[in-house]
Parts: structure tokens; C-alpha cells; sequence
């Protein structure tokens, strides 16, 4: 962890400028985020490699017009001393959730994870604290409105809030609130796969 978000971007132009080139750079290093990540948690391999197919779907599987489903990135946000983490009591699901979003056709998750970190908390300072996939989680969405029910296959990374802890409540959130990740570990009303992150956060 040193504090430069430039280290993991700066290899790849700004989004929507990107070579068709780049963006065959950005999918290769999705796929062997995801080799590793199972590697490292066997458990997952089966998943790892349902969302590495996702990758090459003839509909783009990094936008939300996919509507059988698509990818999201959030974020592992933690204090700069690991021990406490920024949730959301998100506005549209009624849970208390990590923070993160759609790509909307950004093929670089873990940049998409930084960029709704930032937005969804207001926080300065954050940086990414590993290039490594943290986790990996397929869910479903109810339908909702005008938006039929669909899986999201969504990328974890964790981010690192080294500028201070006073967030900035965004439309996205009904709440946000730190809290020790040892309480997420062991609270039986957070989601099964916060429980999850939290006690192989705990386990590092």
C-alpha cells in the first residue's frame, strides 16, 4: 500500500478512449485477476469461471444493457487501519451493503470500484490497496420498475481510506456508517457474502 492509484491506471488511456488494443490488455488482465483469485480460493473456481466466460459475450457483459446480467465492481472500503469499514444502507436494495456500482462499459473493475468509492462516499484519499481480485459474488436483482430481475456478477477490490473518515452522504445511500469489520464477521443480519469478506479480511 502506498497511496498511488497511478500505478495500477496509468498503463491504460482515460475510459472511452481507449484502443481496441487496451482494451484487449484490460480483458486478459481480468481474466488472470480471476485465475489467481480462484487459485487462491478454490471454493470460487467454479465462479471465477463463470464470470471469466462473461468476458467474451457477444452482448457486452460490462454494460447494463445485458439484461441477463452483467458486471459490477464494489469495494472492500476500510479505515487506514483495517479495522473498520464504510458500509451503505443502499437506497434502492434496503440493505446494508458495500458501496459500488455498474461499469458501464469501463472493461477496468477495479478502476470502477475506485471511481464508486469515491462518489458514493465523498471521501478523499482513497486509494486502491491491492490490483488483486478480494472477491467475487454472483447475486440476483429483483425486478424493479422498468428493469427486469437480473444476475449481477460482481468484482470486489479492497480500497483504503487514507485521507480521513468524514463521508458525504450520496443519492445512492439512505445511510452510510462505519463499522469494526470483527462486528460484520459476526453478525448474522449482515448479507452472507459481507460475513464472508469480513472474516477472510480478519484472517489475512
Amino acid at each position: 500500500m502506498n497511496g498511488d492509484n497511478g500505478r495500477y491506471f496509468s498503463r491504460y488511456p482515460a475510459f472511452m478512449s481507449e484502443t481496441t488494443e487496451s482494451l484487449a490488455a484490460l480483458d486478459d488482465r481480468l481474466r488472470g485477476l480471476l485465475h489467481d483469485y480462484a487459485r487462491k480460493e478454490p471454493a470460487h473456481d467454479a465462479l471465477a469461471a463463470e464470470f471469466s466466460t462473461l468476458i467474451d459475450d457477444a452482448e457486452d457483459a460490462f454494460r447494463r444493457e445485458r439484461v441477463a446480467g452483467h458486471f459490477t465492481a464494489s469495494c472492500w472500503l476500510v479505515s487506514a487501519d483495517g479495522q473498520r469499514l464504510l458500509l451503505t444502507h443502499h437506497r434502492k436494495l434496503q440493505r446494508w451493503l458495500q458501496l459500488g456500482g455498474h461499469a458501464d462499459g469501463d472493461r477496468d473493475l477495479a478502476r470502477v470500484a475506485l471511481k464508486e468509492a469515491e462518489e458514493e462516499s465523498g471521501l478523499s484519499g482513497l486509494v486502491l490497496d491491492d490490483p488483486a481480485i478480494f472477491d467475487i459474488d454472483k447475486h440476483w436483482i429483483p425486478e424493479r420498475k422498468d428493469v427486469p430481475g437480473h444476475w449481477h456478477y460482481d468484482v470486489r477490490f479492497v480500497i483504503r481510506a487514507l485521507g480521513g473518515e468524514d463521508f458525504v452522504l450520496s443519492e445512492e445511500s439512505l445511510e452510510l456508517a462505519w463499522r469494526p469489520v470483527a462486528e460484520v464477521a459476526s453478525d448474522p443480519q449482515s448479507d452472507e457474502s459481507m460475513q464472508r469478506m469480513a472474516r477472510r479480511w480478519l484472517a489475512r
